[in-house]
């Protein structure tokens, strides 16, 4: 199945780095490429309270854009689709996913400071609250070559991959790939935590049909500390970062480690949206005993509670 790959393009050094590296990487994986161009991105429609006059005149404006865009594709090898929006807008994200089905949008690392926005920051909040997969890169990821040393992030807590991730487990089957998992403890080492860590990666369904990938534990602190600290120690030129839905509902790009990591790694990070394991079915025999071993305390709590009485 060929991947497609969406990347928000621009002219300035940064996105024009950015698609480089998206053509690098769908080459690789023999898939459609989208250069995507949007102003702005927005939870709201910013024309909705205007004239459509307004919206007609940025639309007009757009035309010596996608003509542009189309000669920053002519230098690529790999053909791609131009698509060119006013504004990122949940709608047009779903619209986009209907008609390209991609596996991946890719975008620049969005700034160091939540403060400081642009419009890579705008369109990852908003792709991240549709749980789309994110590729973020920064300016010093090699766009050459694709990636093949990848660290993989986890901890203990189980997890599955999304519907939506799930593709993208060939990019971890490409040629020469080197898969690490990489476990950040805070204040002392933590054995157990990382074979925890290697198992719950290891069930996922991440690694289907690949062989067992390497295992480094590192003490810090900082979990994000921890991670960069990783990325350097193993050379990574990839971090996947699991993105669970409280993540994704709570503070992905904000105050959160994640958001460190995003906005200080060297290397590209792949944001892969997961989901809880289902629990695990409770079976006759199991809730029985569990029923006896409640009704044996209660007999026991009773016979305290008699013996401590006081008489009549």
């Amino acid at each position: 199945m060929a991947l497609t790959l969406i990347v928000f393009a621009g002219f300035y050094a940064t996105p024009r780095h950015t698609v480089h590296y998206a053509n690098t990487l769908a080459q690789a994986l023999h898939g459609p490429l989208v250069l995507l161009h949007v102003n702005r991105a927005s939870m709201f429609d910013p024309y909705a309270l205007m004239a459509d006059s307004y919206h007609q005149d940025e639309l007009n404006r757009q035309t010596d854009t996608a003509a542009a865009l189309y000669r920053l594709a002519e230098e690529l090898h790999t053909q791609p689709t131009v698509e060119v929006a006013t504004d990122l807008l949940p709608e047009v994200a779903r619209d986009l996913a209907t008609r390209h089905h991609p596996a991946l949008f890719v975008l620049s690392q969005p700034a160091a400071q939540p403060a400081d926005s642009s419009v890579a920051q705008g369109c990852a909040e908003l792709l991240r609250a549709g749980h789309f997969p994110l590729l973020l890169v920064p300016p010093t990821a090699p766009a050459d070559q694709p990636p093949c040393r990848i660290l993989i992030a986890a901890d203990r807590e189980p997890f599955l991959l999304a519907t939506q991730a799930q593709p993208l487990r060939q990019l971890l089957a490409l040629p020469g790939a080197v898969l690490t998992v990489a476990h950040v403890s805070s204040g002392v080492e933590d054995d157990a935590g990382c074979s925890a860590a290697l198992r719950a990666v290891q069930l996922s369904g991440l690694l289907t049909g690949l062989p067992t990938p390497g295992l480094r534990g590192y003490k810090h602190d900082s979990y994000a500390e921890g991670l960069l600290a990783a990325v350097q120690d193993t050379q990574a030129d990839m971090v996947i970062v699991l993105a669970r839905e409280r993540s994704y509902l709570g503070e992905l790009f904000h105050e959160s480690v994640t958001a460190r990591l995003l906005a200080h790694c060297p290397v590209s990070v792949l944001v892969l949206p997961v989901v809880a394991p289902a629990p695990a079915p409770v079976s006759a025999s199991a809730s029985a005993d569990a029923s006896n071993h409640f009704a044996i305390a209660a007999q026991l709590t009773n016979s305290v509670l008699a013996g401590l009485a006081p008489a009549n």
